[in-house]
This record gives structure tokens, sequence and C-alpha cells, in this order.
């Protein structure tokens, strides 16, 4: 089986084919024979009723998804489970065929071929359709061609044979010579260039449309996409914090594990030195006594015995551990077995004869002791190493939320990049319809005056060049801006991620600088300015906080210095605790007298049990003081549930108006390509009536000729009458044929321009209909725009409405501050209140236990005021917005005063008490100073060695106070830039988003709250832990009752240094109180400089104005020149008709008029250019002044954006700062729970000395009796 195991066999079965060996012989009933008795049928049998064929879920959903697309919605994120559940559900298939797994889909034989045979149906359908529809858009092009190739031919056809009909006619040759001399032909080809430019123009116009909607619906994808993307992003957020949760609890159960498990490991490396210990003395007891050797290896036998039962209590331990991981509760277990254990060897040594039982005592006595010690540095090196994997977790946790607030930040920036984008979009819509407006007006005058249509096509293709222009511009500006985004983004993830509340007030300053876009050049210099100082502070500040981090770096390096100390200490307290257990037998006579004392005690110990009834009743109190502040809460989470609804309806209105307007500018759109075929069927349509004018003259000139060579004839006629009668007949029958011609010719042109005249009527209806449908569009317009003004007052009613909630909101703050400060003074009493509470508790270890239950209570309802605090400052953010909750929010805080100023009365009257305790401990201790000054004197020598310690200790903690200092000054230096940033920014506050932001101001203050209720529970269950280990020590405290004279010198030690500790508090609060009065007179400065800057932005709108009403001067101007231009145009062709007229007067006139009439034309061209020069001119000045206006408001915009970046950085500095003040604290809380234990350590050492000691005593007597025993002995 071991072979079979470790191989990977594949059975093969051998069938026989026939029974004669013959080859190629098949015989079917001998192989289904065999195949039955292999059980190979019976096999696939089996196989065909189970699930043979199994798919992952994933390949499942890829494969056959084509089956039912519609059951799997695009852009969400869907299980691949469930995915293949609704797919399966939805497909005409027998159910009962398949079965889900844990990972895998399960079919039964003959269901994955069906399902493959209908996807090869779907596929081929799919196909057939994709080729189907592919040659019907190929054909429909190819039609579409082929229909313009037919009318293209046609028209091509009509203009050759009107050609060749046109070609040898004599009129037709005399243009062909008249045309080259002519500027018609150059003005044509200029006309021909023009169109194609417009087609151009019109073809890139369509584009950046159809770019435009492409843009719009990506935009649209982007945010569902971002939305689907953020709850992704909140679902794995929780599945990690569970995960987190998990991580933790399971690291922690592996600490507790090796800690156990090291423990165990020394224990046995002790016990290993105790037997060699006990071999030596046992060799030399053999050299002293012969006689006792039987009893020695008797006692051998019951060490190992017990050995042996120790081992397995250890393994059971293990066991335990390992079962319980987070549980205390074990560690009283197991001290209770090894108690029984001990009284179990007790049991058996006393068994042994009477001179063994002192060697036996003296062996438990030093075993104890040393267990004791072994344990109680074990316990000490456990605290360290959890103290040690708690600053990893926190790392750890600190680095995990840093990196959750990045990509939180990195989330709003997008979206606060798309909201931008939206308003660019929104802007430029804005602009169009202007522009449309614009346009429909000049389709108004069109219908006037038809010929000045060239004039405004030339108007359309310079506007259209100034939007490219204006819009690359734009462009190349939001590249720069989202390049310099990037490079700050990076800065600030460099210098330390910032929270959510920082973000949201980035949000309300952006939103508020928009109204600032019209500052010009002024404002723009003072930002920038502002933008460098608040650079160069940046850079300070951040090399300030690398100051700190090198400092608290030399802080850890000398802590870990003082650790070796520490321990070399220790080392040296060992030795002087030997040299102490000596004159501890003269302290047992003490005892007598301290044990009248303890009686005393205990019914001192039966006042301070009343005292914490009492405490328990305010205990109560400030819990129903809880339970009104989180109704009061959960009163304006209602509240704030009803405003989010509001501002969802008023978010579907403005989603509702927005597609009407969408649908407007659509059908603008529409109308203005409308507009624009019907101008392209005009121009036509006035070409060939030009040229149907163009052929009447040559008409009518060749009418003139015809007339004048008709007066010549005539005159030849009558001169030479006689001779040339029959030429004369023979000319009169040619001119009445050409007369004849030409009649024709003109007939055919009048048909022509009736013809032409009712297209043109024909033509002017249709564009009187378009402009009817246009007054409509225009219509539908203003009463969206009056619409639109509406909402825009209605909007400006709530930004009215929340200002004055804000300005009630920032009063409630200053309030809060205030009340804020009273606390801190009463937490301040409070503390030194406990101070006074713990020298009561160092006199007597018997009141230990119910002092540490008090203070642990005290410390509860100081946190319980902290979370008040909290919770209030959440309701007072949430109030802010309703003037009614403000006023109940006010009576809420005078009912909290009356309820401190109880706590503080309260706590006064127990400060009374405690002091007239102290005084009459301080009576009871003189007593006892002079009955035990004898016992001082010996005990000098051990107080000198504590005293030093406790020297170095104040050292190190005067050390930490001075680093407390550093730390304060570097906060009061970037309060400092933080107060000159808000200066900048105080009037910079979003106005719609700030209900949001309140909402999740408020979510996050209950995560909080639940955050801390947890930490609170697990520091209970702790502190419960820890209070059934004091329990436990109790019984060992009755012992060390002759320390606790030592233990009041430490109490007053600890109460000096406390006032100490005190006064350098009172004199940080002095300092900080002339810091705030420093930063209100830098806040005063700041309002002042605000003040000037709208000043500033003032005056920049009044200049803007002008240079608008410039501007709208220059258009009138403009618009005047563009008039005269068209005057001059129809003066030029009516010039141009009569210079035709002129032309067939030429005979008679001469060749003087036509000189002057060349000149006049000459001059009135000069004159057209001129016009066209100037008019030219006046459109540039005004696309310079538009250019001005546009690169001014950008440079505001980048101001402002520079500024709200610099304002994230302060408060991320903020942040640091406060954190860094937080692990300050919590450092000094940890080491004074360490001096604490270290005491507790010391004392329990001092006790188990004396054990010793009195083992060694009792050796000693064993020792003389063996010797006397061996005296008597060796005399007989």
């Amino acid at each position: 089986m071991t072979n079979l195991r470790s191989t990977h066999p594949h059975f093969v079965r051998c069938l026989i084919p026939n029974e004669s060996k013959t080859p190629g012989l098949m015989e079917n009933f001998l192989v289904i024979h065999q195949l039955r008795c292999n059980g190979v049928l019976e096999g696939i049998r089996i196989c065909r009723k189970g699930f043979p064929s199994r798919i992952l879920y994933g390949d499942f959903k890829q494969r056959y998804k084509v089956l039912n697309a519609s059951v799997i919605p695009e852009g969400k994120f869907i299980d691949n489970k469930k995915a293949s559940e609704k797919l399966l559900g939805s497909i005409d298939v027998d159910h009962t065929q398949y079965k889900f797994g844990h990972t895998k889909v399960f079919f039964k034989a003959g269901l994955l071929g069906t399902l493959e045979e209908m996807r090869n149906e779907k596929l081929a359908s799919l196909v057939t359709m994709i080729q189907a529809l592919c040659r019907g858009y190929v054909m429909r092009k190819e039609f579409v061609k082929m229909m313009e190739r037919r009318e293209s031919i046609y028209s091509i056809q009509y203009n050759i044979r009107s050609f060749m009909n046109v070609k040898h006619w004599p009129w037709m040759k005399l243009y062909f010579k008249i045309k080259p001399l002519l500027k018609s032909a150059e003005t044509e080809k200029e006309m021909a260039a023009m169109k194609e430019n417009y087609e151009k123009m019109k073809e890139d116009l369509t584009k950046a449309l159809a770019k435009k909607k492409e843009l719009e619906e990506k935009m649209v994808s982007l945010i569902q996409e971002k939305n689907d993307l953020q709850l992704q992003v909140t679902a794995e957020s929780e599945n990690l914090s569970d995960a987190e949760e998990r991580c933790e609890g399971l690291n922690k159960s592996k600490i507790q594990l090796e800690a156990k498990l090291k423990e165990t490991n020394e224990r046995l490396e002790d016990e290993e030195e105790i037997n060699a210990e006990l071999t030596a003395k046992k060799r030399k007891l053999e050299d002293e006594c012969s006689e006792l050797k039987k009893d020695i290896d008797d006692l051998e036998l019951t060490l190992a015995k017990v050995e042996k039962e120790k081992h397995a209590t250890e393994n059971k331990v293990k066991n335990l551990t390992e079962e319980m991981a987070s549980q205390d509760e074990s560690i009283a277990k197991l001290t209770k077995e090894k108690k029984a254990l001990q009284e179990a060897h007790q049991q058996t040594l006393d068994d042994l004869q009477a001179e063994e039982d002192k060697v036996n005592t003296l062996t438990k006595a030093k075993t104890k002791l040393e267990q004791q010690v072994d344990d109680l540095e074990g316990s000490l090196e456990q605290e360290k190493k959890l103290r040690m994997d708690l600053e990893r977790v926190k790392r750890k946790l600190e680095g995990d939320l840093k990196l959750a607030q990045e990509s939180i930040m990195d989330l709003e920036n997008d979206k606060q990049q798309s909201d931008e984008k939206i308003k660019k979009k929104d802007f430029e819509i804005s602009q169009l319809l202007s522009k449309i407006e614009d346009e429909q007006s000049l389709g108004a005058q069109l219908q006037k005056k038809i010929k000045e249509l060239q004039a405004r096509v030339e108007e359309l293709e310079e506007e259209i060049e100034a939007e490219r222009a204006a819009r690359a511009k734009v462009e190349k500006q939001r590249a720069d801006l989202s390049r310099e985004l990037e490079e700050i983004s990076e800065r600030l993830e460099e210098a330390g991620g910032a929270t959510a509340a920082q973000i949201e007030m980035n949000k309300k300053r952006e939103a508020e600088f928009q109204k600032l876009r019209r500052d010009l050049e002024e404002s723009t210099l003072q930002h920038e300015a502002t933008a460098a100082a608040l650079r160069k502070k940046q850079a300070d500040s951040v090399a300030e906080l690398g100051e700190q981090i090198d400092n608290l770096q030399r802080v850890k390096q000398k802590l870990e210095k003082e650790k070796s100390e520490y321990k070399m200490e220790i080392d040296d307290l060992t030795s002087n605790m030997e040299a102490v257990a000596k004159a501890k037998g003269n302290l047992e006579k003490m005892c007598r007298t301290l044990e009248d004392q303890l009686s005393e005690i205990k019914t001192k110990s039966d006042e301070n049990v009343r005292q914490l009834n009492d405490m328990n009743a305010q205990r109560s109190r400030l819990q129903t003081e809880n339970g009104e502040f989180s109704r009061q809460l959960d009163e304006k989470e209602a509240l704030v549930s009803q405003l989010t609804r509001g501002k969802q309806a008023y978010t579907q209105k403005i989603e509702e108006l927005k597609r009407h307007i969408e649908e407007e500018v659509k059908a603008k759109n529409a109308l203005a390509h409308a507009v624009q075929s019907a101008r392209h069927d005009c121009d036509l349509l006035r070409e060939q009536y030009e040229e149907e004018q163009e052929a009447k003259a040559e008409l009518q000139r060749g009418m003139s000729k015809a007339n004048s060579e008709v007066a010549q004839w005539r005159t030849k006629y009558e001169t030479d009458a006689i001779q040339c009668t029959e030429e004369l007949e023979e000319a009169k029958k040619k001119l009445a044929q050409r007369l004849q011609d030409a009649e024709e010719s003109i007939e055919a042109v009048n048909s022509k321009c009736a013809s032409l005249e009712k297209t043109k009527q024909r033509l002017q209806g249709e564009v009187e209909d378009l402009m009817i449908d246009v007054e409509r569009a225009n219509s539908l317009a203003a009463n969206l725009d009056k619409k639109q003004r509406n909402f825009d007052k209605v909007l400006a009613e709530w930004k009215h409405k929340y200002e004055e909630s804000q300005a009630e909101l920032e009063g409630a703050q200053k309030e809060a501050r205030s009340l804020s400060t009273e606390l801190f003074k009463m937490k301040n009493s409070y503390e030194e209140a406990l101070d006074h509470l713990e020298t009561p508790k160092r006199e007597n270890k018997n009141l230990q236990q119910e002092i540490s239950d008090l203070t642990e209570q005290l410390g509860e309802t100081g946190k319980s005021i902290h979370e008040l605090e909290k919770a209030k400052k959440t309701v007072e953010s949430e109030k802010s917005e309703i003037q009614t909750a403000l006023e109940e929010a006010e009576g809420t805080l005078e009912h909290e005063e009356s309820k401190i100023l109880r706590v503080q009365l309260e706590l006064n009257q127990v400060k009374s008490e405690i002091d007239r305790k102290l005084v009459e401990k301080d009576e009871e201790m003189e007593q006892i100073k002079r009955n035990s000054q004898r016992v001082i004197d010996s005990m000098q020598s051990t107080l000198d060695s504590e005293v030093r310690s406790r020297n170095d200790a104040l050292r190190v903690k005067k050390k930490m106070e001075g680093d407390l200092n550093e730390m304060e000054i570097q906060l009061s230096h970037a309060n400092r830039q933080a107060a000159e940033a808000q200066k900048q920014l105080r009037n910079v506050q979003g106005q719609l988003k700030d209900a949001q932001l309140h909402l999740d101001e408020a979510v996050r203050g209950q995560e909080d709250m639940k955050e801390q209720v947890a930490m609170v529970e697990r520091r209970n269950n702790l502190m419960q832990a820890e209070i059934e280990e004091l329990r436990a020590a109790l019984e060992q405290t009755e012992r060390g009752r002759k320390v606790a004279e030592q233990e009041l010198v430490d109490a007053s030690e600890r109460v000096g240094l406390l006032h100490s500790q005190n006064t350098s508090l009172i004199n940080t609060k002095k300092k900080l109180e002339a810091d705030l009065v420093q930063v209100q007179g830098e806040v005063d400065d700041a309002v002042q400089e605000a003040r000037n800057a709208e000043e500033k932005a003032k005056k920049a709108i009044t200049d803007a104005a002008m240079m608008a009403e410039e501007l709208k001067k220059e258009q009138d101007t403009s618009a005047h020149l563009e008039r005269m231009k068209k005057n001059l145009e129809v003066t030029v062709k009516d010039r141009q008709h009569r210079l035709d007229e002129a032309e067939s007067l030429a005979m008679k006139g001469g060749k003087k008029q036509l000189q002057k009439l060349e000149s006049r034309v000459r001059e009135l061209e000069a004159e057209v250019e001129a016009e066209q020069r100037r008019g030219a001119d006046a459109v540039k000045g005004v696309r310079k002044y538009e250019r001005r206006a546009k690169e001014l408001t950008y440079q505001t915009e980048e101001d402002k954006k520079n500024v709200t970046r610099l304002q994230d950085l302060v408060d991320k500095l903020q942040l640091k700062v406060k954190a860094y003040k937080r692990q300050a604290e919590e450092a000094e809380e940890q080491a004074n729970t360490h001096l604490s234990r270290y005491r507790k350590v010391q004392h329990e050492l001092e006790e188990a000395q004396e054990r010793s000691d009195i083992a060694e005593s009792q050796v000693n007597k064993l020792r003389a009796k063996s010797r006397d025993a061996g005296k008597s002995k060796d005399e007989e």
C-alpha cells in the first residue's frame, strides 16, 4: 500500500477479442460479457447517472454567455455563480440535468453537447446577421454613389449639349474674347475657393458635433463605471476590514501562543538548572552525612515523579492555550493547578521522616521563589513583546488607512475633473445657443436680402475660426492644468495622506472659487505672491516635520538605551535584594504591630466602598445623559435623510431640464442644417440667374449691333440705292433671318427667366416655412430660459438660507470651543483628583483592588465625556442647517453645563474627603515611623538604589516633556501656517454639496463612535483580566505589609512629581493661550486682506464691464461697416449694369465716357476695399479683447486651484502633528503602566527573598541537627 500511495497507478483491463486467437476478428458477445464482468459497463452507467461534466463558473459564463446575453447586464459587477445560475435558468433546458457546486457547474451526460449545439447555432445566426448587415450597408453606400454619378452624368450631358449648341454663335465668340478682359472670372475663382473653404468648414463642424456627442456618451458611461467602481470599493473595503480584524485576532493568538511556548521553555531550562543545583547539594550532603543517602535517593525519586507530573501539566497547559487563545482565565486555572500540585508535593514530602521535612520545605520555598521570578521575568518580556506587536499593528493600520485615503482622494479628484468637464461642456453649449440665436437673427435678415448671404457666410467662417482658436487654447490650458494637478497630487502624496474632511473642504472652496472668475491682472499678481509664500511655508513645514521625525527617532534610541540601563539596574537590584534578605528576619517582629494596623485599614476600606457606590451612581447618571444624546442624534439623522430626499428631487428636476435643453439643441441643429442647405440652393439659383442675365445682356448687345448694322445699310442704300438694290435686298433677307433668330433666342431666355422666377418663389416659400420653424424653436428656447431663471432664483434663495445657517454654525462652533476649554479644565481637575486617590491605594495593598476599580470607572466616565464631546460636535454640525435645531442644541448645552457644575461639586467633595483621609493617614504613619525608625536605617541602602532609578526615570520624563514642548511649538507653527492659508480661503466654501458633506461627516462620526465603543469594550476586558490577576496577587500581599512605609515614601514622591507635571501643563496652557491670541490677530489681518481682494475683484468686474461695452461698440461699428459694404456692393452691381449698357452705347458715346466710367468703378472698388479693411481691423480688435478676457479668467482659476492645494497640504500637516501628539501621550501612558508593573514585580521579588531566607535558616538548622547526629554516632 505504501508503494501504491507513493506512485500514480493507471489500471488497464485486458480483453480477449476472440477465443480462436485469430487477428481482425471481434466477437461482440464475448467482449460485452468481459466488460460486464469487469464492471466497466456498470461504471459507465454510474457515471452517466452522476455528473461527469464539470466547468468552472467563470469559464461557463465566458463561453455560454452568447446564449442569452441580456440576462447578464453589461457595466455591472455580478458574481460568476449568480451569472451562471441566471443564464441556465433563462435557457430552455431540462433543469434537472445540472447542479451548482461551490466553484463549478455539474452537468449530466449529454447536456453539455446540447449546450454546445445551441451555442454553435447562436453563433451561426449572429455571424449571418452581421454579414447581412455589412452587405446591406456596403450596397446602400454603393447605391448612393451610383445615384450621385447618374445625376452628375445628366448635368454634364446637359451642359455639353447646351455648350455645343451655343459654341458657334457669334455673340458666344465675342463673349469668349471679352471674358479674359473682365474681372468676373477672378471673382468667380475666389467665390469657388470660398465655397470650398465653406464646405470644408461645414464638414469640420459636423465632425466636431459628432465628436461632442461621442464624448458626452462616453462621459455618461464613465460616470456609471465610476459609480460601480465606488460600490465595489466600498464592498472590498468592508471585506478588507473584516479580513484585517480576523488577521489581528489570529496574530494576537499567535503571539500569545509563542509567548507561552517561550515561558514553558524557560521554565524547563530553569528546572534543569534547579536539578543541577540539587544534585550538587546532594553530593555535599552525602559527604557530610552518609547515613541520609537512602533518604535523599527517595527524595530524588519523588522529585522525578513530581517533574513528570509537572511536564504532564505543562502539556495540558499548552493544549489549553491552543484551544483558548485570547482568554486570560486559563492563566488562573493553571495557577490553581500548580498550587494543587505543590500541595500534593508537600503531602508526599510530609510522609517522609521528620528530619527530611525541613529539607523539603527548603526546596519547595526555593523552587517557588525561582518560579515566581521566572514568571515575573516572562510576564515582563511578554508585555514588551505585546507592546512591540501592538506598535507594529498600529503602523500597519496607519499604512492601510493612508492607502485607503489616497484611493478615496484619487476617486474624488476624478469626480471633480468630471464635474469640471461637465461645467465646461455646459458653458460651450450656452455659447453655441447664443451663436444659434445670432444665426437665427441673420436668417430673418436673409429673408429680406438674399444677396447679402455671401458676406454673412464670410462672417460665419471667421467666427468658426475664432471658435477653433479659442477651443484649441482652452484644450491647451486644460492639458496644462491637468499636468499641474498631477504634479501637485504627487507632492501631496509624498507629504502625507489627507482625510475625507479636508477633501470636502477643498470641494467647498473650489465651488466658491468659481465666483471669482472675473478677476483681472491685479488679483492674479496678488494670488501668485500668496501662492509663493504658501509654497515657502509648506517647504518649511515639511522640513520641520522631517526634524520632528528625526527627533522621534532619537527619542526611540534613547529609550532603547534606557531599557538596557534598566536591565542592568534590575540585575543590580537582584544583587541588592540578596543583601536585603538578611535584614528581613528582623522585620518579622514588625508583622505583629502591622496586623493591628491592618484591622484599622479595613475599616477605612469600608469607607472607600461607600465612595465607590457614589461613583457608580454618577456613572449611571452619565449613562442616562448619553442615552439622551443618542436620541438627539437619531432625530438629526432623520432630518438629514429628509434633506437628502429634497436634494435628490432637485437633482431630478435639473436632469429633466438638461434633457429638454438637449432636445432643443438637437432641433436647432436640424434647423441650422436645413437653413444651410436652403442657402446652398439659393446660391446655386442665384448663379443660374446671373448667368441668364448675362446671356440676356449679350443678346441685347447683339440686337443693338444688328440695329446699328441696319442703320449703316440704310445710309448705304440711300447713297448707293441705284447701284446696290439687289445687294440690299439680299442683306435685308439676311438681317430678317438674324432678327428672327434673335427673337427666338430672346423668347427662350424669357421662358428660362420665368422658370427661374418660379423656382425662386418656391424657394422663398420654403425659406419662410423654415423661418417659422426657427421662430417656434426660439419661443421654446425662451420658455426654457424662463424656467432656468426661475430655477436659478430658487437656488439663490437656498444659497441665502445656507449662508445664514453657516453664520449660525460659526457662532455655535465658538460656543463649543469655549465649552471644550471648560471641559479640558474639568479633566485636569479630575486627573488631579485621581492622583490624590492613588496615594491611599499605595498606603495599603488590601485597598488596591477597590481603588483600581474606582480609577477604571472614573477613566470610563472620562472616555464617555470625550465621546459625548464628539457626539456634541457632530450634532452641532448637523444643527447648523436648521435654525430650530440650534435652539434645541443650546438648551442641551445649558443642561450639560449644569451637570458639569454638579460633577465639579462632587469632585470637590471627593477632594475634601481624600484630604481628610490623607491627614489621618499621615498621623498614623507618623506613629508607624516612630516604631520603625530602626528598620529604615537598615533599608537605607536599598532606598538609595531605588532613588537613583527614580531619578533616572524623572530624567527620561523630563526629556519626553521637552520633546513634547518642541512638538507643541511645531504645532503652533503649523497652526499659524494653517491660519495664513485660511485667510485667503475663508470666503471659499461649497454651496450645494454641504448637505452631502454633513451627511458623510455624521456617518463617519457614527463609525468612529462604534470603533471607540469596541476599543472601550476591549480595554474593559483587558482591565477585567488584570483585576483577576490583582485578586490573585492580593493573597500574596499579606506578606508584604512590611514594605508599606517604603510605598508611602514612593507615594509622596509621586505626588511631588504630579505637582511638577501640573505646573508644567499650566505653563503650556498659558503658552497656547498666547498663541491663540496671535492666531486671532493673524485671522483679523487675513479678513482685512480678503476685503482688499474683494474690492480689487469689484474693480476688475467694473473694468470687465467697460471692456464689454467697448466690445459692443466695436461690434456695432463693425455691423455698420458691413452694412456700408453691402450697400457699396449693391451700388457696384448697379454700376456694372450701367457699364454693360454703356458698352452697348459705346459706338455712340465714344471712348471718353468709357474712361470716366472705368475710373469711377476703380474709385468705388478702392472705397470698398478700404471699408473691408476697416471691418477686418474692427473684428480683429474684438477678438483680441475676447482672448484677453478669457486668458484673465483662466489665470484666476489657476490661482484659486493653487491656493486650495496649499490649504490641503496645511491640513495634512496639522493631522500629522496631532497623530504625533497622540503617539507621545500613548507612550507616556505605557511608560506609567510599565513602572507600576515593575514595582509590583519588585515587591514580589522581595517576598520571594523573604521566603528564601526562611528556607535557608531551616536548612542551616537541619545541617546543625545532622552534624549533632553524626557526632553522637562517632562518640558511640
